[in-house]
């Protein structure tokens, strides 16, 4: 029995050491609603024989209950997980399911053929090297093919199978197969797209699936299966491609071995190779290729290892390490192409973390240069970009980072952008190339510094933000804490919303965007007063949390001090100096804060203060104690 025993032990051996040498295939099917997509995806699970006993019979059970297919198995309630999505009969959520046959392992996202879930379909796309798009046999192709299939060549995605599904329903008719086909290749010509194999097939009933059908005798190409197990892996691009390691993690566990772990991104890498970690530029030569199994002679793209360098040389998680004579650029503004995700609006401006490969930014929008209709490719002029929303765009990074274009090594030229507070992914893009003028500003080094400046005259350099409804008495304050610190001898600069756009802002409106920009270019401006040494006050409704955070981001750590004028908007309103509200509530100023724009009051202000009830000696007399008592200003 023993014998026995170690013989079965042998076979579970061999079995999974020739699973484990398989290579694998990650691939997308997308398409129109109701094109088949989840079907086919349950189709393939089925014949590959990666279904259990019980998920037959539960297979069998809900067909029989949901009834839509006469009595066949329903394959699409394999993959359609959701109870909404089993209610409406769609996909709204990417499912990803693993499967594998004897020649190949397989991972496939089953991404949502709604518009609205663009992200989604976008978020399946990111780590596929082959795209299925379905095609209805009974509709030919569709906005939202042609939708899908934008996004697959915006994603790079390079090999298509294009899948007319329910070829069953129109007669298995090969005219109706050419005119579609035909159809599809004119489309994606425009596109770029040039690798592109058509199956003609019924996922429900399996013909070309898995085998040949016989009522498509006319079609003697390959069955989606025998394609989907011989098609070439793009590994192949990725070992051509240039060395890059982005650093995740300096590992040091003591004082004899110092070496840099990450995933291999692109390239081969040997001991005694030169190498050039960036950005800093520095250069060293590859000592060991470190594993848990033992050091390399040879790492390849997707290896995750641990390089020892001949030099000591100051590396961080972030930073890449690339071939010395074929090193990845550097730069801190981008063009780039980016998809919205977030149901609020992008606005140039605004601050967001971006991160790309192991780094961590922060990054603003300076621009969108134009959107796309993704159904036409007509390029459209946009201020800000809506939820699911494609646009090419110029990004600003606060710190130079090294980068290659998305072309040519996706890991090192895709990004998401982070929202700073909640930490949500809200956008992802790929950047296109370095904007030129990026290589030639550098910050220039200068000997009189902010806190030099700040000594001469005696103060602590910061900027007291006002901010409230109109009438809460932003100005007011400002402009009395202005005169009692002029009267101590401090060195002092009042910037007041009105007077801003009679100059550097007057190019603004009152728009949402707008508005964002107007904070932006104040921000900077106060940014530069304090590097003066001056005590800046700003007196703006900045109605956004989002630019407030942006403005505190710009400063050092107590150089910003917000001053929430807390005032009711009933106070507000029956004060209306400028006769402002009265218009708002008649119609005649639109976009007007606490009317018909919201005003996000903070959360964490320094200082809180109501005017209502108060005279303004007294809340100049709190607000003057409460800014002592936090050290922003000096002893007189």
């Amino acid at each position: 029995m023993a014998h026995v025993s170690d013989l079965i032990a042998q076979d579970i051996g061999a079995y999974l050491k020739q699973h484990e040498h398989k290579s694998l295939l990650r691939f997308i099917t997308c398409g129109s609603v109701d094109d088949g997509k989840s079907t086919l995806i349950g189709r393939l699970l089925y014949e590959s024989k990666m279904l259990f006993e019980d998920q037959l019979a539960a297979l069998e059970a809900d067909s029989k209950k949901v009834g839509t297919q006469g009595g066949d198995l329903d394959f699409a309630l394999l993959v359609d997980g959701l109870a909404a999505e089993r209610e409406q009969g769609i996909t709204i959520d990417v499912a990803y399911r693993f499967f594998s046959t004897d020649r190949r392992k397989f991972i496939v996202a089953d991404t949502p053929g709604h518009e609205q879930y663009t992200r989604n379909m976008v978020t399946g796309a990111s780590t596929a090297d082959l795209a299925i798009i379905l095609v209805d046999a009974r509709h030919g192709v569709q906005t939202q093919t042609r939708r899908h299939s934008y996004l697959v060549s915006l994603i790079g995605i390079k090999r298509v199978v294009v899948a007319i599904n329910k070829m069953d329903l129109v007669g298995h008719s090969e005219a109706t197969y050419q005119r579609i086909l035909d159809d599809y290749r004119a489309f994606a010509a425009q596109l770029g797209l040039e690798d592109i194999v058509a199956i003609p097939m019924s996922a429900l009933r399996g013909d070309n699936i898995t085998a040949p059908s016989e009522q498509m005798g006319w079609y003697h190409g390959p069955t989606l299966m025998g394609y989907l197990e011989t098609v070439e892996v793009d590994q192949k691009r990725r070992l051509q491609g240039p060395f890059r390691l982005p650093v995740q993690w300096v590992n040091r566990p003591n004082l004899d071995f110092r070496g840099f772990a990450g995933t291999i991104a692109s390239g081969v890498i040997e001991p005694g190779a030169p190498v050039r970690v960036q950005p800093s530029g520095r250069t060293s030569t590859v000592k060991r290729i470190v594993t848990a199994d033992g050091d390399l002679p040879r790492a390849i793209a997707g290896q995750s290892v641990t390089l020892v360098l001949e030099d000591e040389v100051d590396i961080s998680r972030g930073d890449v390490i690339s071939h010395k004579d074929a090193p990845a650029e550097v730069a801190d503004q981008f063009e780039a192409t980016l998809v919205w995700m977030q149901d609020e609006p992008m606005m140039p401006g605004r601050a967001y973390l971006l991160k790309t490969a192991t780094r961590t930014v922060t990054a603003t929008v300076t621009e969108i240069r134009h959107k796309v209709n993704v159904n036409t490719l007509e390029h459209l002029a946009a201020k800000q970009l809506a939820l699911n929303e494609i646009a090419q765009v110029k990004l600003s990074l606060d710190r130079p980072i090294a980068f290659d274009p998305y072309e040519s090594v996706r890991e090192t030229g895709g990004f998401i952008l982070i929202d700073r507070l909640s930490n949500a992914t809200i956008g992802a893009g790929m950047l296109r190339f370095a904007l030129r003028r990026s290589h030639n500003i550098h910050m220039q080094h200068v000997d009189v510094d902010k806190a030099a400046r700040g000594a001469m005259k005696g103060q602590k350099p910061c900027v007291l933000w006002f901010t409230g409804l109109s009438g809460a008495g932003k100005s007011t304050l400002a402009n009395q804490i202005e005169k009692r610190l002029s009267a101590q001898g401090r060195h002092t600069y009042l910037l007041d919303g009105d007077n801003v756009r009679h100059g550097l802002n007057k190019d603004l409106g009152f728009t949402e965007a707008d508005r964002v920009e107007n904070i932006r270019r104040v921000a900077e401006v106060a940014k530069l007063m304090v590097d003066a040494g001056l005590i800046v006050l700003t007196a703006f409704i900045s109605p956004f949390r989002a630019e407030r955070r942006m403005a505190r981001s710009l400063m050092e750590d107590g150089e910003f001090i917000e001053i929430f004028v807390d005032t009711p908007i009933a106070v507000t309103e029956e004060r209306d100096p400028k006769g402002l509200y009265k218009k708002a509530r008649r119609g005649e100023i639109k976009n007007f804060t606490g009317i018909d724009s919201p005003y996000e009051a903070p959360e964490n202000a320094e200082i809180r203060i109501d005017t209502s009830d108060r005279s303004i000696d007294q809340c100049v007399d709190e607000l003057m104690l409460r800014l002592r008592e936090r050290g922003v200003l000096l002893a007189d």
